[in-house]
């Protein structure tokens, strides 16, 4: 996707299985909006294609994507019963029920106009309104940011448990990484409206490896220098290395596995380290052969 300053998304390929809970990071400005807005095919791409469901791209039903934009727009003078019917009435597969236990959850009145809701209360109608369509593929762009702990904590058990009572997709951008860790079981970081990272969770995990200890001079390890390095600090005398071993890793220093935090940080913090994308995130050369989410 460009725009007139320049390229929003570039060399942004990769590969959603179906049925994951995939978590979509990267900073402010780097695509993750835009990406969304065309897998939800609210934007077109100037480039490239996309399809979903393992068909090759082309027209599909609206009625199984469902995508909670940043701005949850809603219409501010309907109240939420109307809002919830407006859902009833445009899509076949409505669920009345799970929107409506949603919307009680959190003691929001029927009766109430939107316009009257406070922030997090605008977020769970706007969800009530996704999850009552019954989608394959969720879409949500920083769905909780204005929810507090406890209310963020139910309503994503809420699309957890559903995701994993129907099989559906979630691709949902958040720029609160501490909680990645227990939502999500595949990832995509985004830096500069490209691909950084891609692949199922403990995959990404168990290919990478923290290295701690004392410099040699006033750099790292000469062991190291054959390993793809993501990203080092030194501090005084120590070293932490976050890298991509290539064999064995020997030499100074204590070894062990990085968190999900410090694994995105550090690809966050390094745009120049290598990019990886697992062969479970590779766009196939041919088209769409089993029933994915490609972008």
């Amino acid at each position: 996707m460009r725009h007139r300053r320049g390229w929003a998304l570039k060399d942004c390929s990769f590969r959603l299985p179906a049925g994951r809970i995939c978590g979509l990071v990267g900073p402010n400005g780097a695509g993750k909006t835009t990406l969304l807005s065309i897998a939800a095919r609210v934007l077109e791409p100037t480039q490239g294609t996309l399809g979903l469901f393992g068909a090759a791209p082309g027209p599909v039903d609206p009625g199984r994507t469902a995508f909670l934009a940043q701005e949850r727009p809603l219409f501010r003078r309907f109240t939420v019963a109307e809002t919830l019917r407006l859902g009833r009435e445009l899509n076949p597969g409505w669920d009345q029920r799970a929107a409506e236990d949603i919307v009680r959850a959190g003691d929001v009145s029927f009766d109430a106009k939107i316009s009257t809701l406070s922030g997090g209360q605008r977020t769970r109608v706007a969800l009530a309104l996704a999850l009552g369509k019954r989608p394959d593929l969720l879409l949500l762009d920083e769905p909780m940011s204005d929810l507090d702990p406890v209310a963020r904590k139910e309503l994503m058990g809420t699309v957890l448990a559903d995701a994993a009572e129907r099989g559906t997709t979630v691709l949902m951008s958040t720029h609160v990484l501490a909680e990645l860790e227990n939502l999500c079981d595949y990832l995509v970081v985004l830096s500069g409206g490209s691909v950084r990272l891609a692949g199922d969770v403990d995959e990404l995990l168990s290919v990478h490896t923290m290295v701690t200890g004392a410099t040699e001079g006033e750099g790292l390890p000469a062991s190291l220098a054959h390993h793809s390095l993501v990203e080092s600090r030194i501090s005084g005398r120590q070293f932490t290395a976050l890298i991509r071993p290539e064999g064995p890793v020997a030499g100074p220093g204590e070894t062990d596995s990085p968190s999900l935090e410090e694994l995105l940080l550090a690809y966050l913090r390094s745009p120049d380290a290598p990019p990886l994308i697992t062969p479970t995130a590779q766009v196939q050369d041919q088209a769409y052969t089993t029933r994915t989410v490609a972008a």
